[in-house]
């Protein structure tokens, strides 16, 4: 029966034919049972929604309608008279709500907009709204930060927080008028002088401008209208100058004609100019209500001020995110910084070790440096000797008083020539086995180099002037290493002029010995020369054979260039197995130990 009751109201108010037959087919299976919301909502937008043509209804007999079905039960006025807005003013804030509140269910309105509708309200009562009170309320509301229903605003508005002190009557010309302007889209309305087109005479009537036209009536009542002018964008508004006894003249150019006015100040002059100019700016837009594209820009504007505040957080968050982000690296640069140090510490030991270890070296090479260069004054002052003794050979052998003596003398400064000779061929192998250990050490200094070089290259620039310093001690030591090959080639010269002056001192030798034979066996009448010089002096022909042997296989030594080891050998058995003297060494080897 509710069904029925309804849907004939609803067919009524918005002038679409009824169709009783059509609710009743819809709930034809469900006649035992009440029509719940959920089934009856498919037939209002299918059967009566659906049917609706905009503009062939009036709203405020639909808004009228859903007040009536909503109030009864939700809205609660003062049951004693004490409400601040009638039931008639309630209705009317109750479709300044519905136009206000947002685009999604259920309605709520937000406080920018209940702040909006508020301001409007004391405006048109000359009154200041307090916005400070207004948020208090709002934030002890529980949900009055994400906005307010139509029933909490009404009785906010009934509990006269905000409109104490103040008569019904104004509220209700305050609500009146601000209906007018929101829903009724009343830009403007108020009394002006209008000059008549046929009897030209001055008339006042009360003038309502809306979006697409400009009506008067007889009376503010607007019970009786007296006629209307269309605006479009191709009407105009202009100021006039006073004549015929008006003045705050202006008139509206359309197409077909044009009306003059006159207001009664300068101010309603200007005042109804901008509006009309605003009415004719929204024909030319396309756009039907005014507080319909302010609603939007509002709405637009809060959007803008939310992606600005979300923005703000975000770029807070991200500010936050940043400066945690240069903390943590703060700290990390702290530890970096400690560990740099650190490494420093244990670099600056490794060097200390290393340099300590550079200065033994250094010190050792100095040490075996002195060493050589005692040895090669030692072999310089060997040399003199053989020199001297080679001298006083000379002198002896030229003494043929004495020649037994000068001869044994000469026999036994060979002896000590060969053994001075073993000596010197010692020393040279030593010094030979010498120079190869310090090769040895070069080539293991070099690959240490190598690899500290390589594993340098990964530090610090800092360790560069080492690498410069080891790179000179090492230019130092191969100097030193080519001064000490060519002492050695200077004693290998010496050596082979000690054995040249050797054979000279064997030759002299065999020379005087004939000599001595010749002179000690005087030639008789009759002897034969051979037996003269096959004869000799007996004493000595041992040893003069003897000296002939050595002499043999030195020549044979030198001219094969072998092994000295094994022609010493033979040597000491041709002395008569003399195994005292050391085995000679070769010329080659007679070198210094390299300096660095």
């Amino acid at each position: 029966m509710l069904g029925r009751v309804l849907s004939h109201n609803l067919y009524t108010v918005l002038c679409i034919p009824h169709d009783p037959v059509a609710l009743e087919e819809h709930f034809r299976d469900d006649d035992d049972g009440p029509v719940s919301s959920q089934g009856y909502m498919p037939y209002l937008n299918k059967y009566i929604l659906d049917k609706v043509e905009e503009g062939a209804f009036v709203k405020e007999n639909f808004d009228e309608l859903c007040w009536t079905l909503t109030a009864k039960k939700n809205y609660k006025p003062d049951r004693n008279g004490n409400s601040v807005v009638s039931h008639r003013d309630a209705f009317k804030l109750w479709c300044l709500f519905n136009f206000l509140s947002e685009d999604k269910y259920p309605l709520v309105m937000v406080p920018d907009e209940v702040e909006y509708l508020l301001k409007k309200i004391c405006t048109a009562m000359n009154v200041e709204l307090n916005s400070c009170e207004l948020d208090d309320y709002l934030s002890q509301e529980p949900q009055g930060q994400g906005g307010l229903t139509v029933w909490q605003f009404l009785d906010m508005v009934n509990s006269g927080r905000f409109l104490r002190g103040i008569e019904q009557e104004a509220v209700s010309m305050a609500v009146e008028e601000v209906y007018q302007e929101v829903i009724e889209d009343v830009l403007k309305q108020g009394y002006l002088w209008k000059k008549g087109q046929l009897r030209r005479n001055w008339s006042e009537r009360w003038f309502t401008l809306k979006p697409s036209v400009l009506s008067y009536y007889v009376s503010e009542e607007r019970k009786e209208k007296k006629g209307s002018i269309a605006l479009d964008k191709h009407c105009c508004v202009e100021v006039l100058p006073d004549r015929d006894g008006k003045r705050c003249m202006f008139c509206v150019k359309t197409s077909s004609r044009t009306y003059e006015m006159s207001a009664s100040d300068t101010r309603q002059r200007q005042e109804w100019t901008l509006a009309i100019q605003t009415a004719i700016r929204l024909q030319a837009e396309g756009k039907k209500s005014l507080h319909k594209d302010l609603k939007q820009k509002r709405r637009e504007q809060r959007e803008q001020r939310e992606q600005r505040k979300a923005a703000k957080e975000e770029e807070t968050q991200r500010l936050k995110q940043l400066q945690e982000e240069k903390e943590r690296k703060l700290q990390e640069l702290e530890l970096l910084k400690e560990a740099q140090r650190q490494a420093e510490i244990l670099l600056q030991e490794e060097e200390q070790r290393r340099r300590q270890q550079h200065e033994e070296m250094q010190r050792t090479l100095e040490i075996q440096l002195r060493e050589a260069e005692q040895a090669r004054a030692s072999m310089q002052a060997e040399m003199v000797l053989k020199e001297a003794e080679a001298e006083r050979q000379r002198k002896r052998i030229l003494e043929l008083e004495d020649m037994q003596e000068r001869l044994q003398e000469a026999l036994q400064q060979e002896v000590k020539a060969r053994q001075d000779e073993e000596a010197v061929r010692y020393a040279q192998a030593r010094l030979l086995a010498e120079e190869e250990e310090k090769l040895k050490q070069l080539m293991k200094l070099k690959e240490e180099q190598e690899e500290y070089i390589i594993k340098t290259q990964l530090e610090k620039q800092v360790l560069k002037q080492e690498m410069e310093n080891k790179n000179k001690c090492l230019e130092e030591a191969q100097k030193q290493l080519e001064e000490v090959r060519v002492n050695r080639q200077r004693v290998d010269q010496d050596v082979m002029a000690a054995q040249r002056k050797l054979r000279q001192a064997s030759t002299n030798v065999k020379h005087w010995n004939v000599q001595m034979n010749r002179l000690m066996h005087p030639i008789g009448p009759g002897d034969k020369r051979t037996n003269m010089s096959g004869g000799g002096f007996a004493g000595y022909q041992p040893l003069l054979c003897q000296r002939d042997s050595s002499l043999k296989l030195k020549q044979k030594a030198e001219d094969k260039g072998s092994n000295p080891t094994r022609v010493n050998s033979k040597e000491n058995v041709s002395n008569g197995g003399n195994s005292s003297v050391p085995p000679s060494l070769d010329a080659d080897t007679m070198a210094t130990e390299p300096t660095n």
